[in-house]
């Protein structure tokens, strides 16, 4: 295990979670799976060479938007793919973030995203930051459209 791991705490569903992302991200696995009265109680698992471990403790706490999963995009199609499948029976929110059926915050975010808001130009910066502010997914056409009009 790496000397820092994001853990994850989840009320039951933390081995359900766990293959629901692996479903997802195509580079991963579970590590181990813990259980103590022949029920689950922690799966240490892998995502895209990032070590995690999802944690069954009860309901006591929620995930919120303090801490989240911020995916970095090479493609619209990327974007798309990830954003469908982690928003699936969660909720969208603007600005790529995402929290997925289980409670756990993403921020699906094209790599472009911060080179176009680091633009140069000022104007053309801040035109990106107006066109993302407006959007739930991202859109890569959209943010060069909108920079391209300045």
């Amino acid at each position: 295990m790496a000397k820092i791991t994001p853990f994850l705490w989840y009320d039951t569903q933390a081995e359900e979670a766990v293959a629901y992302y692996l479903s997802i991200f195509k580079q991963g696995k579970v590590l181990n799976v813990m259980r103590a009265g022949g029920k689950v109680t922690a799966v240490t698992f892998e995502l895209d060479g990032r070590q995690f471990y999802a944690f069954n403790g009860g309901p006591q706490f929620k995930f919120n938007e303090a801490f989240s999963m911020f995916v970095d995009c090479e493609t619209q199609e990327e974007v798309d793919e990830l954003w469908a499948k982690l928003s699936a029976g969660g909720t969208e929110r603007r600005c790529g973030w995402t929290r997925d059926r289980f409670g756990l915050w993403w921020q699906v975010i094209p790599r472009v995203l911060p080179q176009l808001m680091n633009d140069p130009e000022p104007a053309r910066a801040q035109a990106v930051v107006h066109a993302m502010l407006q959007m739930k997914k991202i859109v890569i056409s959209d943010l060069q459209k909108a920079a391209a009009l300045v």
